[in-house]
């Protein structure tokens, strides 16, 4: 009961992510298409790469804004706040009747999924049993999926709609509804934080939210839980800190594992892949509809392993396993994507444009099946309650602005060094499955607070939480001997 509860409320915060990758893809055909072209008036290079430039950096300022406010609104009221600025964006893209106008609402868009999609994981991290949190915090990840494949097969059926306003309005019209309709889950059903009420003080309703949200499990095994999660963010809260120099220097470990699981999926290639895939297929010699069709197949194989591997490899074969083996995958597939395009791609061989493609599928796979939900999940859950929000959103704001540098240098990359630019992204991925070999340790089926220990720090333990997390022995020292672990000294 208590699992299907969770995934209830994971499938309707995971509207914030299902927007971030609808709203992100849905911009690729929309400036594609002539309608569009001739009413905006034939805007300039400059000002058509602003709409993906515009909303990128929109989505780094909300990200960064949830650094300041996240923890003094709480989740559930930041997430209400970024529906509707969400909401205001899409209503202005939609009724757009100028590109000023048009790149407005891409900003406003822009900001609010780029809160949202920080935000997310950490709720849904928050809230989730530490038995099946893979599953339930995995679901932000297929949000992500799910919205860049709704994009694409939008995309595609619109296409084929009559020259208008019509082709594509009505992409951007499909947004509007779900913003309202998170709002309203999070106004009724959706609970609080249970960690962020006790880091506030509401111990009572932080209890209550508890209970609700772990249903069914005996009174004791509920009461002990509760008690350790309180115990262990009091403890942290002690140790307060002020300053990101504080943050980096005793929390080193876990921060920099939060920032480097969201920078790495950048560095993979994944959105050149994505946003460029059409340019490959085109001058493969394909027409405009099968492109348009290729691409939703490539959103709909993303979505379909995503869920797969949620469902039945984050909880069971751990996040340590699947970033390691997802990284070492893509190194992998990205060689053999550049030896077939370097081959095939301007040759009349059709069995070897199909290897060229399949590659282009094979990174799909390894990518969205093993890192897309696993990184989201991994960056929220390593850090303590009292960094969640300010890192989470640094690191949210490092994947965006690496992206906006890498989507600035892909046309002149694939103009001088074509698919060699693959080789770049092989080299990130060497590097980053190198650290996260040596340095990212196992969260699977451990409570958040007991994740502190995976990095070196302490962790309260039963036997202190009768004497509370800063008891003393006679002497005035910690009682040490009760704390699991000792690495990063506080």
């Amino acid at each position: 009961m208590a699992l299907w509860y969770a995934l209830g409320v994971a499938f309707f915060a995971a509207i914030g992510t299902f927007l971030f990758g609808f709203d992100t893809g849905i911009a690729t055909t929309t400036i594609a298409h002539q309608s569009w072209i001739d009413y905006m008036g034939h805007p300039s290079e400059g000002l058509t790469g602003a709409v993906v430039s515009v909303y990128i950096a929109g989505e780094a300022l909300g990200a960064l804004t949830q650094t300041f406010i996240g923890d003094k609104l709480g989740r559930v009221r930041f997430m209400q706040l970024m529906c509707v600025i969400v909401t205001i964006g899409t209503v202005i893209q939609t009724a757009a009747v100028n590109i000023g106008m048009f790149l407005a609402g891409r900003v406003l868009a822009g900001y609010s999924v780029g809160g949202m999609v920080a935000t997310v994981p950490i709720y849904l991290s928050e809230i989730s049993d530490p038995r099946y949190r893979g599953l339930i915090g995995g679901v932000s990840g297929c949000g992500i999926a799910f919205g860049t494949m709704m994009s694409n097969w939008v995309g595609y059926a619109c296409s084929y709609a009559p020259y208008g306003p019509v082709q594509w309005r009505l992409p951007l019209g499909i947004q509007i509804p779900w913003g309202i309709i998170m709002f309203i889950g999070l106004a009724t059903f959706m609970p609080n934080s249970p960690r962020q009420l006790v880091r506030s003080g509401k111990i009572e309703l932080a209890r209550s939210e508890f209970a609700r949200i772990r249903r069914g499990i005996e009174s004791n095994e509920l009461q002990e839980e509760f008690a350790l999660m309180k115990a262990q963010i009091e403890y942290e809260m002690e140790r307060e800190l002020t300053s990101y120099r504080e943050i980096f220097q005793m929390y080193r470990h876990r921060v920099l594992a939060s920032i480097a699981v969201q920078t790495m999926t950048a560095l993979t290639g994944v959105n050149v892949i994505q946003y460029y895939q059409t340019i490959l297929y085109e001058s493969l010699g394909i027409g405009s509809h099968s492109i348009l069709a290729l691409a939703a197949v490539y959103g709909t194989i993303a979505f379909v392993f995503n869920s797969i591997t949620t469902m039945f490899l984050t909880d069971q074969w751990g996040r340590r396993k699947m970033l390691i083996s997802g990284l070492g995958a893509i190194v992998l597939v990205e060689i053999y994507a550049a030896v077939m395009q370097k081959e095939f791609q301007y040759t009349n061989n059709r069995v070897g444009k199909g290897f060229a493609i399949l590659g282009i599928y094979l990174f799909d796979v390894a990518y969205y099946g093993l890192l897309n939900s696993t990184t989201w999940l991994y960056g929220a859950e390593v850090l303590p309650i009292a960094l969640r929000s300010k890192v989470m959103g640094l690191a949210a704001a490092s994947h965006f602005i690496v992206n906006v540098a890498i989507t600035e240098a892909d046309p002149s990359a694939f103009a001088n060094i074509k698919e060699n630019y693959y080789y770049v992204f092989v080299a990130c991925t060497v590097f980053f499955f190198v650290v996260a070999y040596l340095w990212f340790p196992e969260t699977k089926h451990k409570n958040l607070e007991e994740i502190a220990a995976a990095f070196g720090d302490r962790v309260v333990l039963a036997d202190d939480v009768s004497k509370g997390p800063m008891a003393k022995d006679e002497a005035g020292a910690e009682p040490c001997g009760k704390l699991r672990a000792s690495g990063e000294r506080y």
